[in-house]
């Protein structure tokens, strides 16, 4: 019954695997409210997927889950149900399907949905930040939620500055799954030895930044943003872990590969820090997005070897 209807494919699973301990750690923060969202994001991706599918007599593919969970993952713990139902039609019809289904897209659906909802319901959004609790003490449905702004919002407005062992474990106010840097990093890890990932895209995605936020700040230019908790703060290593790697959107090419996470780790330091968004991720992958077929096509050719490789992981995204 399950292959009738969806394509499986053993590279996007491996992406869900190394979320599974993110995603546990956001239930243990959040509670129910990340129950909820879940089931409203999934039935509804998959929903779309399938009916857009089943019309060309093709299956859903097993990415639209790791659509799905990406973008759960990436909103506020206090989302408004519907809105995260608005999101993620989005970015599965719009951006997805629109543009002809799996490995046709030229945005990353899951970072664009986020960006849409993010524009469209900016007022409500300012109130979905909530304070971490035990298994969702605090901020769960049917509770008075209690506004909390993220460590990258306090960094911006020059507030404070979070506490080092709260950015490493997780413990602080955030979207509900990308706060936890030792996890994201031993999924890092995991995706790299599993060859589910490339580690050039997420080396370059973050050394850039890295290098680019420390001109910045011992320059004198963003004073407010020191080096180290803004390299720990907000999404910029989850981004880098998985929607830099999204193997559909990124280039091919190694050196191509190396440009690539170059302009989202430029784009995202100089919107952080000049720009009204205290955030500047989503942007960066949605600007190298634009220029992933270019950069494979003015760069230098691979050798054949190269291209075997190539072939094999593609080959890889459908077994």
């Amino acid at each position: 019954m399950y292959k009738d209807i969806f394509q499986k494919q053993a590279i996007m699973r491996r992406v869900l695997y190394s979320l599974a301990p993110i995603y546990l750690f956001s239930l243990y923060l959040y509670g129910r409210q990340v129950l909820a969202l879940t089931v409203v994001v999934f039935a509804v991706g998959v929903g779309i997927e399938y009916i857009m599918e089943r019309r060309k007599g093709k299956k859903v593919s097993e990415a639209a889950y790791v659509t799905c969970a990406l973008f759960t993952l990436a909103l506020p713990p206090a989302t408004p149900l519907w809105i995260a139902a608005v999101g993620i039609a989005f970015a599965i019809f719009i951006v997805k399907e629109a543009f002809g289904g799996f490995g046709r897209n030229v945005y990353n659906p899951a970072i664009s949905g986020r960006v849409f909802v993010w524009i469209s319901f900016a007022a409500v959004f300012d109130f979905s930040w909530v304070e971490h609790g035990t298994w969702g003490r605090v901020g769960e449905i049917g509770v008075d939620r209690v506004t909390s702004a993220t460590p990258m919002t306090l960094l911006s407005d020059g507030e404070s500055t979070p506490e080092l062992m709260d950015l490493l474990v997780g413990t602080h106010g955030g979207s509900i799954g990308e706060s936890s840097v030792i996890l994201i990093v031993a999924a890092a890890i995991y995706l790299i030895a599993t060859k589910t990932a490339q580690w050039r895209l997420i080396v370059s995605t973050f050394a850039s930044a890295g290098i680019l936020t420390a001109i910045f700040y011992h320059t004198g230019l963003t004073p407010h943003l020191p080096v180290v908790p803004s390299l720990l703060s907000g999404s910029l290593i989850f981004v880098s872990v998985y929607y830099a790697t999204d193997p559909i959107t990124a280039p091919n090419k190694k050196s191509a590969q190396w440009i690539y996470g170059l302009i989202i780790g430029g784009v995202s330091v100089v919107v952080r820090g000049f720009a009204g968004f205290p955030e500047g991720t989503s942007l960066g992958i949605l600007v190298a997005n634009t220029f992933s077929s270019l950069l494979d096509e003015i760069m230098p050719k691979a050798n054949k070897k190269t291209k075997a490789k190539a072939t094999k992981r593609a080959a890889a995204q459908t077994a």
